[in-house]
Parts: structure tokens; sequence; C-alpha cells
């Protein structure tokens, strides 16, 4: 074979494989990206430890030992006591728990509501303006001043806190469902199912919001990250979860006096939050690859 016939030879090989890659499966293009699976993986590890807390330590998470406050990491108690004395990696692992559970809560009911207003605001054009506008507005202010203002009314706590981040995930779901859901409505078959008279509510759920699914599923995989990392920051300042409640935010909170000889105290629950955001965040990226149309073509 000649040179010119293996120069063209190599471009078409090459568009071949990139085709075949693209047919495979999203799931299984997913497994090929090794960061996915191991951020994946991690989120599983720490979604199992935190349910099954109680079996992994035998600390009780509240009870304290003024005696033992402060100590460093050592046999008995692997990553050291906290400024109750409590064993900090119970700590870590019922606070996981707390901050998951408000994290995924906040999640599906602000992605729910942002997905609901985005869908009527594409398939109703009537109420497209006054929907967008109320997003535009909310989206105008800062995520932690919700938490701030829902907390002078509410008063701090988990409530609040739960409340303040459901609202601030309201707002940047609703505009990117609705942007999905113009696209779907400009689809022939839309346009064809309200001609043979489908109802509303067919079209909505069967139509429009199955095609716009995955793109709010992505989504929402990323903004969980953002939604624990803002409701860490809220239980720090003290808006959140209060102590001696386990939390990760309010337990980075209660070591930052002792930073200079007990490091570990608020030092542990902001690496795992680092930790859970960085591999919430790369697994949505991930998704977002492998489920967005347009990144496929």
């Amino acid at each position: 074979m000649t040179d010119a016939t293996q120069d063209a030879a190599s471009p078409a090989a090459t568009t071949t494989a990139a085709d075949a890659l693209k047919r495979q499966s999203p799931w299984r293009r997913l497994l090929r990206d090794k960061a996915a699976v191991l951020a994946g993986s991690f989120l599983i590890l720490v979604v199992l430890a935190a349910i099954f807390a109680p079996l992994l330590t035998p600390f009780d998470p509240y009870d304290t030992n003024m005696r033992m406050r402060l100590k460093p990491p050592d046999d008995v108690h692997i990553l050291g006591t906290d400024t109750g004395g409590r064993d900090i990696l119970t700590r870590l692992l019922y606070g996981t728990r707390t901050t998951l559970m408000i994290g995924v809560s906040a999640v599906i009911m602000g992605g729910f509501i942002g997905a609901l207003l985005g869908i009527l605001a594409a398939f109703y054009r009537r109420l497209d303006n006054p929907i967008m506008r109320l997003v535009d507005v909310l989206l105008s202010f800062p995520s932690i001043l919700f938490g701030l203002a829902i907390a002078a009314v509410l008063g701090p706590g988990v409530d609040s806190l739960l409340a303040a981040l459901t609202v601030s995930a309201v707002p940047s779901v609703a505009r990117i469902t609705r942007g999905a859901a113009t696209v779907v409505m400009q689809q022939d078959f839309m346009e064809a199912g309200r001609a043979v008279g489908v109802s509303d509510f067919t079209l909505i759920w069967r139509y429009l919001t199955l095609n716009c699914l995955s793109t709010i599923m992505v989504y929402l995989t990323l903004q969980f990250g953002q939604t624990i990392l803002l409701g860490a920051a809220l239980s720090f300042l003290g808006l959140g979860a209060q102590p001696p409640t386990a939390e990760l935010g309010t337990m980075a909170a209660e070591g930052r006096n002792f930073l200079f000889f007990a490091p570990h105290v608020s030092t542990l629950p902001s690496v795992t939050i680092f930790a859970i955001v960085l591999a919430a965040n790369v697994l949505g990226d991930a998704l977002r690859d492998v489920l967005d149309p347009r990144l496929r073509q």
C-alpha cells in the first residue's frame, strides 16, 4: 500500500471508530470514562457508609466526654475527637448522612418545582413571560441571601436550611428545563399531537417531559454538588443544623476556633465536603457528555 493510500484510509478508519463509539449505549460509554467510574464508586461508598453508620462504629455521635476533647487520632479514635470529646469518624458518618439527606431532598423538591415551571413556560406561551420574569428575579439574588432571609423568618435549623436550598435550586432548573422543552416544542410530533386532539396532559407528560428528562437529570446531578456546598456554607454560618446535630458544615464551624492546635476537627469535615462535591461534579460532567445529544454529534 502506498503512502497516499495509507493517508486516505487513516481518516476513514478514525471516522468509523468515532461513529462506532457514538452508537454505543450511553451507559457503556459512561463506563469507559475512568474518572466517572471512580467518582460514581466513591459516591456509592459514601452513601452506603452513611446508611450503615450504626454498624460501622461503636460510638454514639452525641455522647460527650469532656476528658477526651480535642484528642489527636489514636488506636481508639482513628480520626481523633472533637470539642465535646466525641469520636470524629462517627460524627463524620452521621454528619454525611444528614448532609446527603438535606442535599438530595432539596434537589428533588427544587428540581420538581423548577422543571414544572420550565415545562409550563414552554408549553403554554401565555405563561412564558410571567414565569421567566419570576425566574430572572430569583436568579438576581445570590443563593446565600435566600438562606439569610429564610433563617430570619423561620429561624436557624434544618427546616429553614432545606427551604433555602430548595428555593435556590428552582430558578436555574426552570431555565434549563424551559430551554430544553422549547426545542422539543418545535418538533413535528408535538404539532401532530395537537392536530389530532391529544390532551395537554398527555402531550406534556408523555412527549414533552420524557424528552427533556435526560437533560433535567444531568443538570440535577450537577446541581447536587452546588446544593451540598451551599448547604455546608449556610450551616457554617450558623443558619443550618444547630449543634450538637451531626452535619458536615456545622462540624467544620465547631472546629474553626481550634485550627492551630487541633486542625483535624475542622479539616476532616471540610475535606469530606470537598470530596463529595468534586465527585458529584465529575459524575455530572460525564453524564452530560454521554446523554446530551448535541455533544454526541
